[in-house]
């Protein structure tokens, strides 16, 4: 059997469940489908579990990850950690499957080695029509430098902890893996024999990340940093990753526990007071749970903070609230992100963010 793992994430339930009718209709019935849904919002969430339930093959996981920034990796270890099928396919939510895929992918797994699939990506128009996989023909084919789609043995993701789980947001972590795989001594292949994959159209990553309001929970610069560290993971022949606590997530007690905890400290955007919280505080936090309010500092924009500093007078330096914000987030994912931990961000008002100590 065949575990198909499907990351999700606040997604439109229509590309879904068109997901969802190409694996109904697969000449191969012998597979099973993780949906792990990342901490949609609660509407989403409950939408996405009724379509699971309209499905026997399916199997509905939701992680309490909410106001924590996407990791495509942990929410694939919190299930490789745990699979018990000698073989595991990672798809996501825009996927359409040939038919014959699982069939095909069914005979790969006598290899014993990771093959990863090329891709049709339709274009915009093609993919808000429904219709029989053979009868698209509007996309454009991906070539062996896309390596997201991959049938992986599952022995082999556990003997390097998986996916690594530095990797946030978008970018770096499948091409990490295949790389870390054949320092290890395995097999990674490329099939292209016969396209068995669409790809639904959406607005790329970047463009989002560009368009972003403070309020997202993303990470600027998120992109060249992920990049970077899979440099160093081919510099460095990188092959075991997640020393410890890999695949875990937050569960529903810990989740409640910070969402109900009260605001510890308050302090403003002025630098000095943000570089003590992140510098000085954390680090020697090791019990309790602490929680901080980030806010604009409202002499900042008065009259007397402007005449000071047009004067040449020593006023306080600020960041910007986008600032704190890269600045939390870059700190949270480095050092933080096997504890338990929430950020919320109101847009252009406040950042509050929950860590959970031993």
């Amino acid at each position: 059997m065949i575990s198909i793992l499907i990351p999700y994430r606040n997604r439109d339930p229509e590309r879904i469940k068109i997901l969802f009718r190409s694996l109904e209709g697969q000449t191969h019935k012998n597979f099973k489908v993780y949906f792990i849904d990342y901490g949609s919002s609660k509407i989403n969430s409950e939408i996405v579990k009724e379509l699971c339930l309209d499905y026997s093959f399916v199997h509905y996981q939701y992680h309490y990850t909410r106001h924590q920034p996407w990791n495509k990796s942990r929410t694939l270890n919190s299930v490789i950690r745990y699979l018990d099928t000698e073989y595991c396919f990672v798809a996501d939510v825009d996927i359409i499957f040939h038919p014959e895929f699982l069939e095909i992918a069914n005979n790969l797994t006598k290899t014993g080695q990771t093959t990863y699939f090329q891709v049709g990506y339709l274009s915009s128009s093609e993919s808000r029509k429904v219709k029989a996989f053979s009868e698209y023909s509007d996309y454009r084919s991906s070539t062996n430098e896309a390596t997201g789609l991959s049938l992986f043995p599952v022995a082999q993701l556990k003997d390097l902890n998986g996916f690594d789980e530095f990797y946030h947001f978008w970018g770096g972590e499948d091409t990490d893996m295949h790389i870390r795989l054949k320092n290890a001594g395995n097999e990674v292949e490329y099939y292209d024999e016969k396209l068995l994959l669409l790809h639904q159209w959406h607005k790329s990553f970047q463009k989002l990340e560009n368009n972003e309001s403070i309020a997202d929970l993303q990470l600027s610069g998120i992109l060249p940093l992920n990049h970077q560290h899979l440099k160093n993971a081919i510099s460095n022949k990188a092959t075991k990753v997640n020393i410890s606590g890999w695949g875990e997530i937050m569960g529903r007690e810990d989740f409640q526990l910070l969402e109900n905890s009260e605001v510890s400290m308050e302090i403003t955007n002025e630098k000095r007071q943000v570089e003590d919280v992140l510098y000085g505080m954390l680090p020697v936090k090791n019990e309790g749970i602490i929680k901080i309010s980030f806010k604009p500092d409202l002499f900042e924009n008065s009259k007397k903070y402007k005449v000071k500093r047009m004067l040449g007078k020593k006023v306080p330096e600020y960041y910007t609230l986008r600032e704190v914000k890269d600045m939390i987030l870059l700190h949270l994912i480095s050092f933080y992100r096997n504890v338990p931990y929430t950020i919320k961000v109101d847009n252009g008002r406040d950042i509050e963010v929950a860590i959970k100590f031993s």
